[in-house]
Order: structure tokens, then sequence, then C-alpha cells
């Protein structure tokens, strides 16, 4: 299903750039407040388990209090808070304290009006772009997450698993059978890994968050796709990896996110993964 607006595409792409840049903002929020609610519901609950008196903290949410400045904690001014247009006009810094602002902030806004441009481009105002959309945002913010903090939210990963069943029951992107094989391989897939790495190391190698991401990007591209995203992902991985111990003198115990590894080798796959899976076997005229 398709809404026509009578506009060319390059005007809707524009369009889709500015809705994107909007919704980035918001993601810049989810990354940032979400792990602060879950600690705070973490450290509350621990009280509450252990008899203590629950201790008074901020209350967080989504929504509130207003954005501001993580140096000084002032209330960013709406001039100061429009995307990417107001770091480039602070030249990256505060107003008030003239700290530096993260680049993760425009850069999280750029990106995701980059991505709606692209599917709003490539398939109009339409359900597969809606549904391509939810993947790329939930996969941009577990990327921002699991980087700062190593964790990959169930409170995202859980409802992405399936919302990729639900896009799928009419075979949006590919048919539901392979979406909920894709699902089932996909967890257990990396459960396995994890087990014989413990088993044989005695270490943990990954978090369970890890097992949940990858169920959920099998049930968007189904199980034909999982060897892709599994070797991009630890290519991607191993490489970064590397260079951090050449150049950035980290050691080799030194543990490193493995979320946004799968998330951005799900959502190239999810683009691209038939070209290169046509290109690679047309290399081998297989």
């Amino acid at each position: 299903m398709m809404i026509e607006t009578g506009l060319s595409p390059t005007a809707l792409s524009a369009s889709g750039l500015v809705f994107g840049m909007l919704v980035g903002s918001f993601l810049n929020v989810v990354i940032l407040r979400l792990p602060q609610q879950l600690n705070n519901q973490w450290q509350q609950d621990s009280r509450d388990f252990l008899g203590l008196e629950p201790v008074s903290a901020e209350s967080i949410s989504l929504a509130k209090p207003s954005s501001r400045c993580s140096d000084c904690h002032t209330a960013i001014r709406p001039q100061h808070n429009i995307p990417l247009l107001s770091f480039l006009f602070l030249r990256g810094r505060c107003n008030s304290c003239a700290k530096p602002i993260s680049i993760q902030y425009p850069l999280i806004e750029l990106t995701a009006g980059l991505i709606a441009a692209f599917f709003v481009y490539q398939h109009g105002l339409s359900e597969v772009t809606f549904y391509s959309l939810v993947l790329s945002y939930s996969l941009l913010v577990l990327t921002g997450i699991d980087f700062h903090e190593q964790l990959l939210p169930d409170q995202i990963t859980l409802p992405l698993l399936w919302v990729g069943l639900l896009a799928n029951l009419n075979a949006n992107f590919v048919p539901l059978r392979e979406a909920v094989l894709g699902a089932i391989a996909g967890y257990l897939s990396l459960w396995i890994v994890f087990w014989a790495f413990k088993m044989i190391t005695g270490k943990e190698g990954m978090g369970y968050g890890d097992f949940k991401l990858l169920g959920a990007l099998g049930a968007w591209l189904g199980w034909q796709m999982l060897p892709l995203v599994i070797f991009l992902s630890t290519t991607l991985g191993a490489t970064v990896g590397i260079a951090g111990i050449i150049f950035a003198g980290r050691n080799r115990e030194t543990a490193i996110a493995f979320g946004p590894f799968l998330a951005i080798a799900g959502w190239i796959a999810f683009v691209w993964g038939d070209k290169i899976l046509v290109s690679y076997l047309g290399i081998f005229n297989l």
C-alpha cells in the first residue's frame, strides 16, 4: 500500500530528510535516558528486595525533564534545539557554559534524516517504508546504547523481533515461514556459540542481548540472510578490535560491544543483502 502525495521523489526525499532529523533528535533522548531509567529501576528493585529504604532520585522519562546541558544542566532553549542546525550555529558548544557538545547528537540526527530520505525515495510513503524506518531507527538506538553502556535493552530487542514477524505476515520482506525460522536460528546460533566459548574458556564472550538482536534480525531478514549478517558483523568487529590494539594501544582483553557491529551488518544485509549475495555467487559462478 502506497500513499500518493503528488510530490516528486526529490521533494518527497527532502521532506523525509527533515522528518528523519526531527526523529533523530528524539532518538538521542532515548539513547541517553533509557539506560538511566533502567538503572534507576534496577536500583529501586534491588533495594526493595533487600528491604532497604528507597533512595530519592530524580524522575527521568523520555519526556521529562526538558533537554539540558549535561555539564551545566542549563535548560536548552527551543532555538538551540533544532536538529543539526543548532549544533552548527553554536559551533558544537553549549550556549551557556561553552563546553563541547557530543558529536553523537548531530551524527544521529543526520543519519536518521538520511535513512528516511533514502527509504522514502526508494519506496515512497508506503508500508515498506514505515517498517524499514522502524527497523533502522531501532538499530540506530541499539547501536548508540550498546556503544556507551554495553547493553542491548529487552525493551527494544524483543518488540523488534515481534514487529519483524508482523511486518512479514504479508511477506513485505521475506515469507513468514522464513522469518520465523530466522528468529529461531538467529537466537540459537549465538546462544550455542556463547555456551561453547564459555565451556572452553570459562569466560562469557558476549551478552544475552546479542542473541535477541540476531533473533530479531532473523525475523526481519529470514534465515538465509543470517550467515551474511554474522560474517559482516564479525569482520567489522575484528577490524575495529585489531585497529584498536594497533593504533589505540588497547589491551586484547578489553571488552568490545558486539551489538553495534550486528546492527550495522543487519542494516547492510537488509538494504543490500540480495545484491551482495548475487555478486558473491557470480564471482564463483554458482
